[in-house]
């Protein structure tokens, strides 16, 4: 059985959930959710993942598992398919071997003992919570109540699986909940995917990192609400002059992306002329004239990298070299 400790950090998270209130962003709650079960259970990695068609997707991560965002297994092919299958919690105590384990996957993670518990909305189990060590058999029964708890409270957070299908509610943990957009796990999903394509192809894209500047001082003069205000005003820019080929996110805080399949002429050049032009200026928050603009950089495959992480850092480089710019010529 757990411990009394092990029992008061479960209702320790609890209280941390309830505190993100009644409108939670359920990528944020799988994110905090992801980071307390390390502690939680003495696990080196943990992820929530998804099932989504025939695949089980990362969609939040931490410890080991922290650069696997986005990862997707083929359901029949993962222990974590089989919890879906199945409904119950599962646990392996060596990865490498184990025949119901995606080998490659754990090799690549570095994991040799896991225990995945199911996640349900509406008695259907849609996901998993998964707990993942360096070491072999180390998880417990124990752990394993421990783990089952903490996705019970998951599945009560979501106060809206009520009225929510299941198709809705992937929507929820994929897109950010102020402005709509793709959040962070589904932008990084769609990079990897379109830059293997990308590869497969030959055909050049880029990442463009942006900042939306201003929101500070709108939040500490106006409120929260105009700063929400002018994050959905900077989304609804940003939607506006990108083709359906492209996608936007906004990865958290004042902090987006756009992915660009650079097929048209110009290249990114051109499209970050156009986001400039679109996306600085005034706009009316309750008889008030706000003004808002955004610093931005940019990296394309192939000149610029082949990896995620690199044209990501690239990008995000320049644009705060694009962000100092005013201030240097200022002084």
């Amino acid at each position: 059985m757990p411990s009394r400790d092990q029992l008061l950090e479960v209702i320790a998270i609890q209280t941390e959930v309830a505190g993100l209130g009644l409108d939670l962003d359920l990528g944020r709650l799988l994110h905090l959710v992801a980071q307390r079960t390390l502690h939680l259970v003495q696990a080196d990695g943990a992820a929530v993942e998804m099932s989504e068609g025939d695949e089980m997707v990362y969609r939040a991560t931490a410890g080991i598992a922290e650069g696997a965002l986005g990862l997707r297994l083929k359901r029949d092919q993962s222990l974590s398919g089989l919890c879906v299958a199945q409904g119950q919690a599962l646990r392996c105590d060596d990865a490498l071997t184990d025949p119901r384990t995606d080998h490659a996957a754990c090799e690549r993670l570095g994991l040799r003992s896991m225990v995945v518990v199911p996640l349900r909305h509406h008695g259907v189990t849609v996901g998993v919570l998964k707990a993942m060590s360096t070491r072999k058999a180390h998880f417990s029964d124990a752990q394993m109540t421990l783990l089952g708890l903490l996705s019970d409270l998951v599945a009560a957070a979501t106060y809206f699986a009520t009225s929510y299908s299941p198709s809705e509610l992937f929507h929820k943990a994929t897109h950010d909940g102020l402005t709509d957009l793709p959040n962070r796990s589904l932008f990084l999903d769609r990079l990897h995917a379109s830059l293997a394509q990308a590869r497969r192809d030959g055909q050049p894209l880029a990442v463009v990192m942006l900042d939306l500047d201003g929101l500070k001082p709108i939040n500490d003069h106006f409120g929260h609400r105009a700063g929400d205000a002018a994050l959905r005003e900077f989304a609804r820019r940003l939607l506006g002059v990108l083709r359906q080929s492209d996608t936007a996110a906004r990865l958290g805080g004042d902090e987006f992306a756009v992915l660009l399949p650079l097929t048209a002429e110009g290249g990114p050049e051109a499209t970050m002329r156009r986001l400039a032009e679109r996306l600085n200026g005034r706009f009316d928050f309750e008889g008030h004239e706000l003004l808002v603009g955004a610093s931005m950089g940019a990296a394309c495959f192939p000149q610029d990298g082949d990896e995620v992480s690199r044209l990501i850092e690239l990008a995000d480089q320049r644009m705060y070299v694009h962000k100092r710019r005013p201030q240097a010529a200022a002084a």
